[in-house]
């Protein structure tokens, strides 16, 4: 990245602090990472920031990865974040769960994330880039 490109902001959902450590840690050096325990959380920087993607996990107390989701894809005071891509980063495998998931069109990763999680993370930027080229 040279020095007169902005990185990229991914804002991370997770309720759970080690598992937006292992996100922040693989992604930091390529991307501007913001970290949320909460949905609410999130929707609070997603007031204050346009970020570029989101990954979120599915299972969190309170508001869902999937109602997260659907919420946010139903905002109609903000239609600007309909297309944000999304990546579910869970540790659920099960077909259903999956299914679920990326019917809506997000990406998917298994926990425990590991490095193929930066190679995720830009694809799904490539393909907004290319259906969306102002993105």
């Amino acid at each position: 990245m040279n020095g007169q490109e902005t990185k990229k902001i991914v804002l991370a959902v997770d309720d759970m602090p080690l598992n937006l450590a292992a996100i922040k840690t693989i992604l930091h050096n390529d991307f501007d990472i913001r970290l949320a325990k909460s949905a609410r959380t999130a929707f609070a920087i997603l007031d204050t920031v346009k970020v570029d993607i989101i990954l979120v996990d599915i299972e969190m107390p309170e508001i869902s990865g999937f109602e997260f989701v659907d919420r946010l894809r139903g905002n109609h005071e903000r239609p600007e974040q309909k297309n944000i891509p999304i990546i579910f980063v869970t540790s659920h495998e099960t077909p259903d769960i999956v299914r679920r998931a990326v019917s809506g069109g997000a990406g998917y990763v298994v926990k425990p994330v590991g490095p193929p999680l930066l190679e995720k993370v830009n694809s799904a930027l490539a393909v907004t880039k290319k259906t969306n080229p102002s993105a």
